[in-house]
């Protein structure tokens, strides 16, 4: 069934990495030592309350990123914020994924592809997809040899040869954050990264390709499903899975352990990699480990209602924003700024100093400036304003209806699916899905939709 049609959202706030009330506190050097040691025991702390153990690995790391329109401000917010964390005591690293040299320009700094210390506490990395591919080429190969599925052929490829395709870049800068960040719970080799950051901030390709890799856990899940379906129960399945399985189990470490495939059932291996994705998906979708914020340029309106439709397509790609960003500049006024935050209002907004009319870049001075304060906050967002805000999505049991919060949308964008008997509503915006489980008071067909003031309410019968 398919519905055309054209709660605020779910952001739950962001943990601050400080103890202090107060970003724009000095850091004396006595300061800094004592937060790179006190920073990553408080996480530990949050992880201990958070999680059992046998997981806490992908919990350590706080994975931070930006989504606007191009030239909105994304690199300079990207580094504002890794300042922020660094001078904050965190052990903090900027990735970045682009030939543009803007990043180098505010750092004052080189950019490798391998981690470059740039002050204390901040390190800065630039990923390069023709160096990238090595690394996964070197494991397939490993996992081959253990596995012996290709009877050596993988051997006669060699690395430095191959040339990057349209697609790879994303795939590969996914792989590459893993290992910083760890939010598919896969622990890495010790030879691959000796470091684990406290924060990692990412500027990506694209806002596009940022959201893909958001929902990828999360749509993978289905994809997983059905070929696990395939495996068990077609004829080439259950002929070619094992291998092919046991192959992706060494390959990726799913299990933790180069030899823990052996004797290992396929069903347990297919377990191992919903898993995987479900705790993928689920970092997404929790603001303690994922902070994301949107881009705009307030004296632009294309920029403004870009930013507003990433806000949807966030959420419809099981993210949650937590907050807007703007580039201050001489224009700036009391007017714009009450526009800007009434345009993006549920979400808190605030100001990044324009870095550009500085000939050097001083980040001690600009931190502690009173215009980087609110940025500051928002970036920390203490905890207590969680009940300030509400679920993108809202179910009313007595009412039998969903509220779905979906800005930048108009009604004739968004299109309603029911398959499976009614429990569950996949909704269509903005080249997103996303698949809602219906409570089950209220499963059954879409009745009527109704749409207005970005917020869309599903009426449902039996």
């Amino acid at each position: 069934m398919a519905v055309s049609l054209s709660s605020p959202a779910h952001l739950l706030a962001f943990l601050p990495y400080s103890s202090s009330r107060n970003p724009n506190c000095s850091f004396t050097h006595r300061n800094f030592a004592f937060r790179r040691t006190g920073g990553r025991k408080f996480l530990g702390l949050i992880v201990a309350a958070s999680s059992n153990s046998e997981i806490a690995y992908e919990k350590s790391t706080k994975f931070v990123t930006f989504l606007g329109k191009g030239g909105s401000g994304k690199t300079t917010a990207a580094v504002f914020a890794a300042q922020h964390y660094a001078k904050a005591g965190f052990s903090t690293c900027l990735v970045t994924h682009s030939q543009d040299l803007e990043a180098e320009y505010l750092l004052n700094q080189r950019i490798g592809t391998d981690p470059t210390a740039c002050s204390d506490n901040l390190s800065a990395v630039r990923l390069e997809t023709t160096k990238m591919l090595l690394t996964p080429l070197k494991r397939l190969k490993e996992a081959d040899a253990h596995v012996n599925m290709t009877q050596g052929v993988l051997e006669g490829i060699v690395g430095e040869e191959l040339g990057v395709l349209p697609g790879m870049d994303s795939i590969f800068s996914v792989f590459a954050l893993e290992r910083f960040v760890g939010f598919l719970g896969i622990k890495p080799q010790s030879n691959i990264l000796k470091d684990k950051f406290d924060v990692v901030v990412y500027d990506g390709i694209s806002t596009e390709e940022t959201l893909r890799m958001i929902s990828a856990a999360n749509n993978a899940r289905l994809y997983v499903r059905y070929l696990r379906n395939i495996a068990e129960k077609t004829d080439f399945g259950r002929l070619a899975g094992p291998s092919l399985l046991r192959l992706v189990d060494e390959a990726a470490g799913l299990s933790g352990s180069s030899s823990s495939f052996n004797g290992k059932l396929s069903s347990e291996i297919w377990d191992s990699l919903q898993r995987v994705l479900e705790r993928g998906a689920s970092a997404f979708a929790d603001p303690q480990k994922f902070g994301c914020y949107i881009m705009a340029d307030p004296y632009n309106p294309i920029s403004v209602n870009t930013a507003l439709r990433y806000w949807g397509c966030a959420i419809q790609a099981g993210a949650n924003i937590l907050g807007a960003f703007g580039i201050a500049s001489h224009q700036s006024s009391i007017e714009l700024v009450e526009s800007a935050k009434k345009s993006f209002s549920p979400l808190p907004f605030a100001w990044i100093p324009n870095l550009s009319k500085y000939s050097s870049v001083d980040w001690n001075m600009i931190l502690s400036e009173s215009q980087s304060k609110d940025a500051r906050n928002l970036l920390y967002l203490p905890a207590e304003k969680a009940k300030n805000v509400v679920s993108s999505v809202k179910f009313d049991s007595a009412k039998r209806c969903i509220t779905l919060f979906m800005p930048g949308f108009d009604k004739s964008e968004i299109k309603l699916y029911q398959y499976r008997g009614g429990l569950e509503l996949l909704v269509e915006a903005g080249d997103q899905r996303r698949v809602i489980a219906l409570p089950r008071e209220i499963q059954g067909k879409v009745g009527g939709a109704k749409f207005t003031d970005r917020t869309l309410v599903v009426t449902m019968r039996q």
